[in-house]
C-alpha cells in the first residue's frame, strides 16, 4: 500500500505497509495484549476488517486532501473519524492530516474552556456577575469573542461597543454589520463616535488606540470587565514591536491577560491561543466578519511584521509566535519582582503628599531603580507616561543640587517640579492673563481663570462686603504686595508669608488676591486672611473657601 520508506539499517527496514504483508500484519495486530500497544484505538484486528478497510482507506485519503484542501481542518477530522478501524492504518502523511485534526479539536476545547477563567474581582460582593463590555469592531477576532460570550449562560450582562473612528470610507457600513450581528445574538449594541487627532505628533494609529481606551474608560462600569479580543499572534507581534523602539522589561512584558483598567479590569481571554484557533471557531459556526482593506497594506508597522517578517520567521521556525508570547510572559513575571521592589521603594521616597518625592532620598536610589520609582510614581498620579528624556532630565537635577535646585519638566500637559528638595508632579493649569481685575460682592462663587473658584460660606448680602461699595478687587499677584496679619501691626511681604507656609511658586502665581479699592490686599485665596478681613468672617460666622491650585502642588502647571 505504501512504499515509504521510514527508517533503514543493515539489519532493520521500518516503512509503510503493503497487501501482500497483510497475513503479517494480521498475526502481529490480532492478539489483544499486542494490538493495545500498536494499534490507534488499541482494539485486535482481523482479517475481513482489514481488507474491508482498505477500500475505505483510500476513499478517506482522497477525501482527506480535498477538504484539506478547501480549508476546514473540522471536517477533515470528521472524514478521519469516519474511516474508524481503516484510521490504524494509515501511513505517516495520513496519520499527519489526522494529528492536525486532533491539533484543531486541542485548540478548540482551550477556546471554550479559556473564557471560563476571569480576572480576579469580576463579580460584585455578592456574586452577582458584574457587565462586560465588548470592543467589536467587526473584525474576525472580535465577532469570535462576541459570539462565543454571548452563547454563554453565565448571568453576565454583556454590551458590544463599537468605535467609530470615520478614518475608512466604509466606516458606516462596518457599524452597520457589528449591530445587525448584536441583534442576532441578542446582545445589547452601542456605537461611540470618536475624533481623532492628526496633527497630536504620536502618529494615527496611537491617536486612534488612544481614543478607543479613552471611549471605553467612559463606558465602564464601576467593577465592570472590558473584554478584547488580542490572541497569540497579537501577543507576538507586540513584542517584537516594543523591541525594535527600544522598550524596557514593562514594554517587553507585552500585553497582560487581565489588569486593573479605569472603574473595572480589562480582559484577554484568548491571549493564549493562536489565531487559527479562532477562524477555526468562525468556519465552523458560520460566521460573517468584515475584513479591514488596512490590513493588506505594509504601510503601518503591525502590518509590516504580520504580512512580511513574521512568514519568514515561522518558516525557519514554526513555533516563533508561541516561543515569542512565552518570552513576553515570562518578562511578566520578571516585571511583577521588580514591582514588588518598586512599591517598596516608592514608599521610602514619598512625602505626606501623594504628589510630592523627596528628592535626596530618591537620589539616593540605583538609577535602574529610581527610574521605574518615578514612572510608578507619575502613573500612581493619573499623569501622561513620563518619556525617557523626562527621567533623564530628572536624574541630572539630583546630581546637580538635590537639596536647594529649582527646576521643571513638562510634558504632554503634566509637570514635574524641583523645589526646596522635593519632587511636586501635577498637571498644568491655564495662565492668569495679566492686568487681570475682577469685581466681587460674595454674593456668589467667582470663577477664577487660573483655575478654581472663590466662594463665601454662608454666602454674603448685597453690598455686605466690608470694601469700599461693597466690593472687593480680585486679581493675580504683580509682586511687592504686603499684608497685615491677625495679631500684628505691622505689615509684611506676602512673598515671605507664602514662602514661610511652604506655597511652591508656581501655585503663588495661580493664587486669587483679594483687595480694596484702594489696593490694600485683605487675602491670598484662604490661605492668608489679612486682620481686617478676619475680623468681619469672624463677626458674621463665615468662612472664605478656595477651590483650585493646592499649596501642596498638586497643580503644578
Amino acid at each position: 500500500m505504501s512504499d515509504l520508506v521510514l527508517l533503514e539499517t543493515d539489519r532493520l527496514v521500518m516503512s509503510g505497509w503493503r497487501m501482500d504483508q497483510l497475513d503479517d500484519l494480521v498475526r502481529l495486530h490480532g492478539t489483544e495484549d499486542v494490538a493495545r500497544y500498536l494499534s490507534l484505538s488499541g482494539a485486535p484486528w482481523s482479517r475481513e476488517k482489514a481488507e474491508a478497510a482498505e477500500s475505505e482507506l483510500e476513499q478517506a485519503k482522497a477525501d482527506l486532501e480535498k477538504l484539506n484542501a478547501k480549508y476546514s481542518d473540522r471536517d477533515v477530522m470528521a472524514a478521519a473519524k469516519k474511516v474508524g478501524f481503516a484510521a490504524e492504518l494509515m501511513t505517516a502523511e495520513d496519520i499527519k492530516l489526522v494529528d492536525r485534526a486532533e491539533t484543531l479539536e486541542t485548540r478548540m476545547e482551550r477556546l471554550e474552556e479559556t473564557l471560563e477563567d476571569h480576572p480576579d474581582g469580576y463579580e460584585d460582593g455578592e456574586g452577582k456577575a458584574v457587565t462586560h463590555c465588548l470592543l467589536l469592531s467587526g473584525g474576525l477576532d472580535s465577532t469570535v469573542l462576541l459570539h462565543r460570550l454571548a452563547r454563554e449562560d453565565s448571568g453576565r450582562t454583556l454590551r458590544a461597543i463599537h468605535v467609530h473612528h470615520g478614518l475608512q470610507a466604509g466606516a458606516d457600513h462596518w457599524a452597520a454589520h457589528c449591530e445587525r450581528t448584536c441583534r442576532a445574538l441578542g446582545v445589547a449594541f452601542q456605537v461611540v463616535r470618536i475624533e481623532v487627532a492628526r496633527g497630536s505628533g504620536e502618529g494615527l494609529e496611537a491617536a486612534a488606540r488612544r481614543g478607543r481606551m479613552a471611549a471605553f474608560a467612559q463606558a465602564l462600569e464601576d467593577g465592570g470587565v472590558l473584554a478584547l479580543a488580542h490572541h497569540r499572534d497579537d501577543q507576538a507581534e507586540t513584542l517584537l514591536l516594543r523591541a525594535l523602539r527600544a522598550s524596557g522589561s514593562d514594554g517587553l512584558g507585552a500585553m497582560r491577560p487581565s489588569r486593573r483598567f479605569a472603574r473595572g479590569w480589562l480582559w484577554r481571554p484568548f491571549l493564549a491561543l493562536p489565531r487559527q484557533a479562532l477562524l477555526d471557531y468562525a468556519r465552523a459556526h458560520g460566521l460573517e466578519w468584515i475584513e479591514d482593506p488596512s490590513n493588506a497594506s505594509d504601510a503601518h508597522d503591525r502590518n509590516y511584521l504580520r504580512r512580511r517578517v513574521m512568514p519568514l520567521l515561522q518558516a525557519r521556525w514554526p513555533q516563533a509566535a508561541a516561543a515569542l508570547a512565552r518570552a513576553a510572559q515570562l518578562q511578566r513575571e520578571a516585571v511583577d519582582l521588580l514591582e514588588a521592589g518598586d512599591r517598596e521603594a516608592l514608599a521610602l521616597v514619598r512625602g505626606a503628599d501623594p504628589a510630592c518625592l523627596h528628592a535626596d532620598r530618591l537620589a539616593a536610589l540605583p538609577p535602574a531603580r529610581r527610574a521605574r520609582v518615578l514612572r510608578r510614581w507619575i502613573d500612581a498620579l493619573g499623569l501622561p507616561p513620563l518619556p525617557a528624556r523626562g527621567v533623564a532630565g530628572i536624574d541630572a537635577w539630583l546630581r546637580q543640587a538635590p537639596a536647594t535646585g529649582t527646576a521643571a519638566f513638562a510634558w504632554h500637559g503634566a509637570v514635574v517640579r524641583l523645589w526646596r528638595g522635593l519632587l511636586w508632579a501635577g498637571t498644568g493649569s491655564p495662565a492668569v492673563p495679566d492686568g487681570l481685575r475682577l469685581a466681587w460682592d460674595g454674593t456668589g462663587p467667582l470663577a477664577w481663570p487660573g483655575g478654581g473658584c472663590l466662594a463665601l460660606a454662608p454666602a454674603a448680602a448685597p453690598g455686605e462686603i466690608p470694601a469700599p461699595g461693597g466690593l472687593l478687587q480680585v486679581h493675580p499677584r504683580r509682586g511687592g504686595e504686603r499684608i497685615v496679619l491677625p495679631g500684628r501691626r505691622h505689615s509684611h511681604a506676602l512673598k515671605h508669608v507664602l514662602q514661610e507656609l511652604g506655597i511652591p511658586p508656581w501655585v503663588r502665581a495661580r493664587l486669587p488676591l483679594l483687595s480694596d479699592r484702594d489696593g490694600t490686599v485683605l487675602a491670598a485665596a484662604d490661605l492668608v486672611v489679612s486682620a481686617p478681613l478676619d475680623a468681619w468672617l469672624r463677626a458674621t460666622g463665615r468662612r472664605l473657601l478656595w477651590t483650585g491650585p493646592q499649596p501642596t502642588g498638586a497643580d503644578a502647571g
